[in-house]
C-alpha cells in the first residue's frame, strides 16, 4: 500500500518538510506532515463513537482529502467531493456502509471514463478553513462540529467546477444504492 509520500512523490510532488502546510496553508511548523497529523489525530471535542456523530467524520476526511489532492490517487477526488455532494445537495445521512457501495459504482463508472480527471483548485485556494483553525477555534463540541461543517462547505463549494460530473455520479449511485 502506498504511503502519502509515495503518493505526492508519483504525482510528482516534493513535499516540504517545515513551514505552513503547502497544500491547505494550514499554520503548521512541518508542513503537509503536521497538517496529516492534525488530521489523524482528530478533533476530541467530538465523541466520534457516537453515530450521530460519524457525519463529521466523513465530512473532514472529505474536506482534507480535497484540500490535499497531490497526495491521493486521482479517483480520490471523484470519491470524496461526490460524498460531499450527496450530503450537501441531495441530502443524503451518509452512513459506513454507503462507502463500499459509492466506491463500487465508482469503480464501475471509472472503466467506462479513463480519460476524466476532476483537476483541483489552485493549491492554497480550496478553501480557508484549516486542520489548524479547526484545533485552535474549537472551544467545545458544538464549536467543532460548526466548523468541520463550514471547513467542508468551502472545500465542497471551491470544487464547484466538477459539481456537474460528480452530479452525473451520484445520479447513478443513487439509481443503484
Amino acid at each position: 500500500m502506498q504511503d502519502y509520500v509515495d503518493l505526492a512523490e508519483k504525482n510528482g510532488v516534493t513535499l516540504l518538510d517545515n513551514g505552513k502546510c503547502q497544500f491547505c496553508g494550514a499554520n503548521t511548523k512541518r508542513g503537509i506532515h503536521e497538517c496529516l497529523e492534525i488530521f489523524n489525530l482528530g478533533f476530541h471535542q467530538i465523541d466520534f463513537a457516537n453515530i450521530e456523530n460519524h457525519i463529521y467524520r466523513f465530512l473532514t476526511v472529505d474536506a482534507h482529502t480535497l484540500q490535499h489532492p497531490e497526495i491521493h490517487g486521482r479517483w480520490n477526488n471523484h470519491f470524496h467531493l461526490s460524498r460531499l455532494h450527496l450530503i450537501f445537495k441531495y441530502d443524503v445521512k451518509w452512513s459506513y456502509k454507503l462507502s463500499p457501495k459509492l466506491s463500487e459504482y465508482l469503480n464501475t463508472y471509472k472503466a467506462h471514463k479513463k480519460d476524466e480527471y476532476l483537476t483541483p483548485p489552485p493549491i492554497l485556494e480550496r478553501g480557508e478553513i484549516t486542520t489548524t483553525d479547526i484545533l485552535e477555534n474549537s472551544i467545545n463540541e458544538k464549536r467543532c462540529k460548526d466548523l468541520i461543517k463550514r471547513w467542508a462547505q468551502e472545500v465542497y463549494d471551491k470544487w464547484n467546477v466538477h459539481h456537474s460530473v460528480v452530479d452525473n455520479i451520484v445520479k447513478g449511485f443513487l439509481h443503484v444504492k
